[in-house]
């Protein structure tokens, strides 16, 4: 079986891999711009960075489910708000297989992915079982020879 695109021996690391979330929040970002731009983008979560680019926290759709569920105002509240402050990342090195575990042990739908010291993008959970079964998106699919 041979697949376009694929790197020969499979998909080693996050940074071979093509990410499906670009998403990105800024700190001071309205509450209902995030929660818009979730829905819009259909991705569950984002990370949260400050104007340098840098990792500061993430914001899940829990995250503004909660807000809302505790009569919070969306249209009053910043990304810095409603984010969770754990700074839970990884880089283009880590194996994929280190990112699974770090989903599976931290329950996380998404890992911010840095870059000398910035966030580039999010990955997901639909990235890696993609990676790991070995599709790119765009790859295209040849059949067994």
């Amino acid at each position: 079986m041979t697949v376009q695109g694929i790197p020969a021996g499979g998909y080693k690391t996050v940074g071979q891999i093509v990410p499906t979330n670009e998403v990105k929040f800024r700190e001071n970002q309205n509450g209902m711009a995030v929660a818009v731009e979730l829905l819009s983008e259909h991705t569950p979560g984002g990370a949260v960075v400050d104007e340098k680019n840098h990792f500061v926290g993430f914001i899940s759709e829990y995250d503004v489910l909660r807000a809302l569920e505790a009569g919070k105002n969306l249209n009053t509240l910043t990304a810095k708000d409603i984010m969770v402050k754990d700074r839970i990342s990884i880089t283009d090195s880590t194996s994929i297989k280190e990112a699974v575990k770090i989903m599976e042990d931290k329950r996380l739908l998404n890992l911010p992915v840095e870059r000398d010291g910035e966030v580039a993008y999010t990955i997901t959970r639909h990235d890696l079982l993609r990676a790991w079964v070995g599709l790119g998106l765009g790859g295209e699919f040849k059949g067994e020879d």
